[in-house]
């Protein structure tokens, strides 16, 4: 039995009986004065005290570089400066960057889409602007050394290292003019919601709280599997001045019990008398803000009883195993399944068959804001403000455990700094509103990157097997893939990837017979959730480097036997869907195959004069379904035009970096045929906003912007009908009157003369849209998706055989993305994925209790992701807005399978545990050495 350990609650330095002081320095030109500690934080003095909230505060441990600012012209993490160092300084801030417009840095920073989520943004640009003092020139090299501090998790760096050395041609600023009628798509506009990620305005989770908010810790489980009991809770409050008030589960009003998929619902707000996991929330402290950053919580009167637990799958399914929630047998949440023809008999009469075994693990999504957000009453009504990926799913779960009626909840979504599929489970929602409810006041919560990464979800790890054949014509004939997914200890989306796993798992390859189980194991270990694919990555490695082996077998070239084998238009998937048209893949194939011929070549002419390094070139595919598996995954777009003339757009699709404002509006802008500079955008809110789902699965560019496309055409309708006119008749918006003109006829409306409705709306739309879909039978067979997106990529690395370490040379990735709606966004995001498929590839593990900050936990940095020549293919899709696919999860897919295979092919060995650290690929090399 134990007392609660340190740093297991969100909680600042202990400052208890440390005096304040008077100091004096400059920000941004201006001169300020603070009385504060001597130790504070510089990053809080300037965010707390002074309201300078460009400044990000990602880790407070100096390991991610969001809190630069620049102290006398050089760039410090404002984490790690203790306010009394600063007396007497110069501290420049991203506001201070540029006086009323945008620095040249900035500028270019828009230009090349070098802000997506933009919470590394201000980080980026004051690190940059540094190196740009003393070299207004630099080389790649010397941008990657002074930025190599500094961390981005969305944009795969390369658009941020060409603004930077691109900057002094912004001298004079940047042209904000955007595309005339009708050509919004497939043009590149800069980011609508741009600018204000350069210049430190953007609101993030954490930048608003209210002053008179109180504080909250949340008190987490530092145990995988342990019972409680807390002492008297009421001496303890008494006993700590500026205190307000502790609650646990028994002050939850409604059902505690919340979870992203409402049947499987099964993990509460706040544990009740045992944990499942570590880091796990048991109870909320609230206080004023000074007393909450002075608390020491190691008096916390919490006891502890350690119980047996579990973290591997393996173990979880064995005879005798403790059930981690009592009405799921072999602690298994479900599974999903696929069969089509008979492929026991097609392996069995394979010209050649291949078989292998894949282990992934852990992967931390490692945005770098953590959960932030405050609540607050507004009458009886309670409102969210908070980073989500999904408003209208954390409406309901935060109102079921609240136990209010969903009209009584309001979220609104603040700019959300990463996500990648985390964002998507309610984190902070229901406890700051709990805290709000029962004190009158509001409530504001900021995760530490610690208990960020402690209690959030994770990509699931996978123990994966299987066994393709193929004729001796290099066609498949058959395939067999069975894999365990450790979904953690409660839910979350495991259903979601133990359904789509054996759909994908064959890869967009013509398949006759086919048989793929996904299982769902819960353990003691981490939350296992959504991450940017939903389990097919890791099934794409699997079914990937098989495939490479099986080419191998055949004496086939490894991209001509992919050729061989991919989906074409007319062809059926393992599903039994024909796909009519809009497949993709081939093309993809096609257009690497003379980057294919040159990296091998360059790699044989390599290897031939190299001894201690060896190059090596792997190739992979992807295929990925938009949207829900088989569900209704409707969203809705509204669209009117103001009586002053605006075209006011209600987009709920939150826009997590992947460009959404942006994109949604271009489409509904065409289809409107009025320009984007009428656009006047409303961001997601439950009480403004119609439903737009939530932000993953690929799905806001085809079903947000279909429904866009929808209501811009029923709003151009509306009008043109009010005019009495033909389609043919064009509009354009004069201040508050509207223009029609139909050949030599013209007509003026006054729009102030109109009736409004309550939103102030004289014309206005709303349009559904849900993509077609069918279910699955009992053997997997159906429709599960109205768009598929394909895409194919080539890695070229050397291996240090000495080493085992592996530097990446290029990635060539080939995406079909039906039309790209903004060509320099799907550019950003491709080499952000990639970025994140390097990671997965080749350093990121997450191991519990262990990688619980972003200095043990390795995300790829400015250094590790090298060029990237992306090749945007475009065949359309009928279903698809402007025949758009969706783009977001298919283009991190390819790039760990690909990687592997290079590594195969530089060394002759597979690592068969991802990531492929070098110690793994030393052992792989030492044991084949071994058995010569």
């Amino acid at each position: 039995m134990s007392m609660v350990q340190p740093g297991m609650a969100q909680s600042g330095m202990a400052q208890s009986g440390i005096e304040r002081a008077d100091i004096a320095f400059e920000v941004n030109g201006a001169a300020v004065r603070v009385s504060v500690p001597p130790v504070r934080r510089l990053s809080q003095v300037l965010r707390d005290e002074l309201r300078l909230t460009g400044t990000k505060v990602g880790c407070d441990a100096g390991d991610c570089g969001a809190c630069t600012v620049l102290v006398d012209g050089d760039p410090v993490c404002a984490c790690l400066v203790p306010a009394a160092s600063v007396l007497g300084a110069s501290v420049t801030t991203v506001e201070g960057l540029a006086n009323g417009r945008l620095s040249a840095l900035q500028a270019s920073f828009l230009e090349h889409g070098a802000a997506q989520c933009g919470i590394c943004t201000p980080g980026l640009l004051i690190a940059a602007t540094a190196l740009l003092e003393r070299n207004p020139t630099p080389s790649e090299a010397e941008t990657q050394e002074a930025l190599g501090g500094v961390l981005c998790r969305c944009t795969g760096y390369r658009k941020i290292v060409a603004a930077v050395m691109q900057a002094s041609r912004h001298m004079n600023g940047i042209d904000l003019r955007l595309p005339d009628v009708g050509h919004a798509v497939g043009a590149s506009p800069i980011r609508l919601d741009g600018v204000p990620k350069v210049n430190g305005t953007e609101k993030f989770g954490g930048d608003s709280f209210p002053a008179d908010a109180l504080s909250v810790l949340v008190v987490r489980s530092p145990h995988y599997h342990a019972g409680f009991s807390f002492g008297d809770l009421d001496a303890w409050v008494k006993a700590h001045p500026g205190i307000a008030g502790v609650f646990t589960a028994a002050d939850i009003p409604g059902r505690n019990c919340f979870g992203v998929i409402g049947p499987f619902a099964d993990q509460p707000a706040l544990a009740e008398g045992f944990v499942r996991l570590r880091g796990e929330a048991v109870a909320l402290v609230a206080g004023e803000r000074e007393a909450i950053l002075d608390l020491d919580l190691t008096d916390f009167p919490i006891t502890w009883t350690e119980l047996p637990h579990v973290l591997q799958p393996r173990e979880a399914k064995a005879e005798g195993a403790e059930l981690i929630h009592s009405h799921r047998p072999a602690n298994l949440l479900t599974s999903g399944y696929v069969e089509r023809g008979d492929p026991e008999e097609a392996l069995a009469g394979a010209a050649a068959t291949v078989s292998g075994a894949i282990e992934t693990s852990f992967v931390e999504h490692a945005y770098i804001e953590p959960e932030a957000g405050y609540a607050y009453m507004d009458g009886d009504t309670l409102v969210v403000v908070a980073c989500t990926q999904a408003p209208y799913m954390d409406r309901d779960d935060t109102a079921k455990v609240l136990g209010l009626p969903v009209e009584k909840v309001r979220i609104v979504p603040t700019a959300t700094g990463g996500g990648f599929g985390s964002k998507l489970d309610v984190s902070l929602q229901p406890l700051i509103g709990l805290v709000a409810m029962k004190t009158g006041r509001p409530a504001a919560l900021a995760y530490t990157r610690n208990e960020s990464m402690m209690s959030t979800t994770k990509r699931h790890p996978a123990e994966m097997k299987a066994t393709i054949g193929a004729d001796a014509d290099g066609r498949i004939t058959g395939m067999v893939f069975e894999g365990d997914f450790n979904t953690g200890a409660y839910a979350s989306w495991g259903p979601t990837v133990a359904n789509r796993v054996p759909v994908h798992a064959s890869g967009p390859y013509a398949t006759p017979n086919y048989r793929a189980t996904g299982y769902a194991i819960h353990t003691n270990g981490p939350i296992a959730g959504a991450f940017r694919g939903f389990g097919v990555p890791q099934a794409t490695i699997m079914q990937e480097t098989l495939y490479d082996e099986l080419a191998g077998k055949l004496g086939m070239d490894r991209l001509d036997f992919r050729l061989t084998n991919c989906l074409r238009d007319g062809c059926e998937t393992v599903t039994g869907q024909r796909l009519e048209s809009g497949v993709g893949i081939g093309e993809c194939l096609e257009q690497l195959q003379p980057h294919w011929a040159r990296a091998l070549a360059e790699a044989e002419a390599f290897n031939a004069a190299a001894t201690g390094k060896k190059r090596g070139v792997g190739v992979a595919s992807c295929w990925y379904g938009c949207g829900n598996t088989s569900l209704p995954n409707p969203s809705t777009i509204k669209v009117g035009i103001s009586a002053s003339g605006d075209v006011v757009l209600h987009q709920g699709a939150v826009d997590i970096g992947q460009g959404s404002n942006t994109v949604i509006t271009q489409i509904c802008a065409d289809a409107l045929g009025l320009p984007l500079d009428k656009f006047k955008l409303k961001s997601a809110d439950t009480a403004i906003t119609p439903d737009a789902g939530k932000t993953s699965a690929s799905r806001q560019t085809f079903v947000t912007g279909k429904a866009a496309e929808k209501a811009g055409r029923a709003l151009r309708e509306k009008i043109l009908r009010f005019a009495n006119v033909s389609e043919q008749a064009t509009i354009a918006l004069d201040g508050a009157n509207l223009s029609i003109r139909e050949g030599d006829a013209a007509r003026r409306i006054d729009l102030a003369g109109l009736k409004a409705d309550a939103d102030g709306l004289v014309f206005v739309a709303e349009e559904t849209y849900d993509p077609p879909t069918l279910p699955l039978d009992a053997k997997g067979q159906g429709k599960p998706y109205a768009v598929y997106g394909y895409g194919a990529q080539i890695a070229e690395l050397e291996v240090d055989l000495k080493l085992g370490t592996v530097k990446l040379i290029k990635i060539t990735a080939a995406h079909d993305v039906g039309r790209a709606i903004n060509p320099v966004l799907v550019e950003g995001q491709i080499e952000g994925g990639i970025a994140q498929g390097i990671g997965m590839a080749l350093m990121e593990e997450y191991i519990p209790g262990r990688t619980e900050n972003l200095h043990d936990y390795l995300i790829p940095t400015i250094g590790d992701v090298p060029p990237v020549e992306h090749i945007l293919v475009e065949v359309p899709d009928p279903e698809g807005p402007f025949g758009a696919k969706g783009l977001g999860e298919h283009v991190l897919i390819p790039t760990a399978p690909a990687i592997l295979n290079a590594i195969r092919h530089a060394t002759g060995v597979l690592v068969t545990k991802v990531p492929a650290t070098p110690s793994r690929i030393l052992a792989a090399i030492r044991e084949k050495e071994a058995r010569r």
